[in-house]
């Protein structure tokens, strides 16, 4: 195992492309690394977190942060190629500002927007010249990538009394002429691609499903956050497989799947590593920060809410939430490149477990 560590918490998903492995940290810098030694390349700084997942296409690495810009830097070099101030956005990207943008990869201009109900804090997803994402509006929408004209909307549910059971945050996958997805209002959606009518729809007991979902081999997988359960469902028909249950640990992280093995990241520190033949977990890793997990965690992983959020939840959420974090949490989704699997945590590190 080794790892690189950070100013920061490392909530970007790294990616490896073109012979380096990319990452952002909240510590404002986004890094490149030789994936092989885990030596640093070169990084840039910008003035916000980043949090977001880097996109990497033709020698160029593109990437949002919280200053409010959305940066095209040199793959190769990390010099920046351009930069799109506040309010033009992203490349084929959702904002805070309730809009999905359209950039000239390029250039930089702003092809198109197009203007949703709320936050856009899932990744969009483009297949067949449509691009497919959700909004905290509890719309689906499916857009023309091209000129950004919309092609259909989906409704997904919401919860009268709870009132922040609702939204999208669940990134998309797409597969065989199908978006499967997430929602807060505690269901998986299978949706059909062209005309966006369901397929079929999974409920999921009043968890939300914030993770997003893998499919292969005609199966998709994907974990809900409160519930902490790991579902295969087959994609046709939506029928349950098989079911893990990882008792109290909440998945934000998304799965990522090689060689027959599934990894997914918990908000506990943990790393499991599922053997899909097997239906099982065939190790488990902890980060750095999850082993000095102090009051947050009792010992089987369940959260100490008293000690995490003292008397009053409410009030106190933040610090609390913040509390969690600083044990090691894997929001970060693994990628695994070669026989070597790369991850981040909000410890600071990024990790490569072979």
């Amino acid at each position: 195992m080794k790892q690189f560590h950070t100013r920061g918490q490392v909530i970007s998903s790294p990616v490896v492309a073109d012979g380096q492995l990319y990452f952002g940290s909240s510590d404002h810098c986004l890094y490149a690394l030789d994936p092989a030694t885990g030596s640093q390349k070169w990084k840039f700084k910008s003035d916000g977190r980043i949090t977001s997942t880097p996109a990497v296409s033709g020698g160029v690495v593109y990437f949002g942060s919280y200053d409010g810009n959305f940066y095209a830097v040199d793959a190769a070099t990390g010099q920046l190629r351009w930069c799109m101030v506040r309010n033009l956005g992203c490349v084929y990207f959702g904002s805070g500002d309730s809009n999905i943008y359209a950039l000239d990869a390029a250039s930089g201009s702003l092809k198109w927007k197009f203007k949703t109900g709320d936050v856009v804090h899932a990744s969009p997803a483009i297949s067949g010249g449509i691009l497919f994402v959700g909004s905290w509006d509890s719309y689906f929408y499916a857009l023309d990538a091209g000129s950004g004209r919309e092609v259909w909307r989906f409704k997904t549910g919401e919860d009268p009394v709870i009132h922040n059971q609702v939204g999208i945050q669940s990134s998309v996958a797409v597969a065989d002429g199908v978006v499967y997805f997430g929602c807060r209002d505690s269901k998986f959606y299978a949706v059909d691609a062209a005309t966006g009518k369901e397929r079929w729809s999974y409920p999921n007991k009043g968890s939300w499903v914030i993770s997003s979902p893998a499919v292969s081999e005609g199966k998709v997988y994907f974990a809900t956050s409160d519930s902490g359960l790991f579902h295969v469902l087959d994609a046709k028909s939506g029928t349950p497989l098989y079911s893990l249950d990882f008792k109290h640990l909440a998945f934000f992280s998304s799965p990522a799947i090689a060689g027959g093995t599934l990894y997914i990241g918990s908000h506990q520190g943990r790393l499991n590593a599922i053997d899909l033949e097997e239906q099982k977990v065939a190790w488990t890793f902890e980060t750095d920060g999850s082993k000095k997990n102090g009051p947050a965690y009792t010992k089987d992983g369940t959260p100490n809410y008293e000690a995490a959020f003292f008397d009053f939840f409410y009030d106190d959420m933040v610090s609390g939430v913040q509390k969690m974090l600083s044990v090691g949490a894997i929001l970060s989704s693994p990628v695994a490149a070669g026989n070597t699997v790369y991850v981040g945590s909000t410890d600071g590190n990024v990790y490569a477990l072979m």
